[in-house]
């Protein structure tokens, strides 16, 4: 089956694409922001059972303790997040949007909940679950969210063209590619944000075993070459983050140490994943058509 939501285009053959100021890399920084039930198994863990009291309380340290150390280190940079946010979270855990809302965060639809990717709910209710997570974290933050990253990146055959409907115009599922691109879905728009592109906090830590001080390395070592590259034209550098992961205290400090060196950086532009939509959108899109 032939994949008609994008087209092919190598990244050599396209005209070159500029940020603001002429900047090589735009970097966003976007945590996970999630609700788990205690009674439901964590997706994704082959060992979780219920109750899995050892990942359930692993999960909660992020939400009571690491998002607050993250936030912090985030202040210290000059930094707005763009954060993947359960819906949930705005009832549960209220005070974390709160303080989000005070340092001008993005937000952005991460489902309801990380025990149900969108690919656990009836297809019917898919769209239905969307416009769900869309309108409880506006009554929250007082703002639809634009951008969208599926619970374990998880989505339905049909997903992009709900989310269009929905308003979505940005999604994050899709890692194909170190610049924005076009997608067709049958109506409204949407573009491809890059964002898994190997820097994903919780496969370094809880998949491969990194230590603090590799993640460190890789960080550097990935925007080093995605800066080399911008000089031709503009990529984009995405910091996905799980504040259960980051944030505990061996590792808090090499995600400071981190954005130290990338803000050492000349052509660098701290943005959020809204802004480059924005950017994108106005300079260099071109619509694909429907699918």
């Amino acid at each position: 089956m032939e994949n008609r939501r994008y087209d092919y285009q190598p990244i050599t053959t396209r005209p070159a694409l500029r940020w603001p100021n002429d900047a090589r890399v735009a970097v966003w920084v976007s945590p996970n922001i999630e609700y788990f039930h205690f009674d439901q198994p964590i997706p994704n863990f082959a060992m979780s059972k219920v109750p899995d009291v050892r990942g359930y309380a692993q999960r909660d340290y992020g939400a009571r303790v690491g998002v607050f150390r993250m936030m912090d280190v985030l202040d210290k940079h000059g930094i707005r997040a763009s954060a993947q946010l359960n819906s949930e979270v705005c009832i549960h855990h209220r005070e974390i949007v709160e303080e989000g809302i005070k340092r001008d965060w993005e937000w952005l639809g991460h489902g309801v909940t990380n025990n149900l990717p969108l690919t656990a709910y009836p297809a019917a209710d898919e769209l239905s679950v969307i416009e769900q997570v869309r309108d409880e974290i506006a009554e929250a933050t007082g703002k639809a969210p634009r951008g969208w990253l599926g619970p374990a990146l998880a989505e339905t055959f049909d997903t992009p063209d709900h989310l269009a409907a929905a308003g979505f115009d940005y999604l994050c599922d899709w890692g194909f590619d170190d610049q924005p691109a076009a997608m067709r879905v049958k109506t409204g728009r949407m573009i491809a944000m890059p964002y898994e592109q190997g820097l994903n906090d919780i496969n370094f830590f809880l998949r491969s075993n990194y230590t603090p001080r590799e993640y460190l390395r890789q960080v550097c070592d990935q925007f080093d070459v995605l800066y080399q590259d911008g000089e031709r034209s503009g990529t984009v550098l995405c910091i996905p983050l799980h504040p259960f992961i980051i944030g505990v205290p061996l590792r808090i400090k090499y995600l400071d140490l981190a954005l130290e060196y990338i803000r050492s950086h000349d052509g660098v532009w701290l943005t959020t994943g809204g802004e480059i939509a924005d950017w994108y959108y106005q300079h260099s899109y071109e619509d694909p058509g429907r699918p």
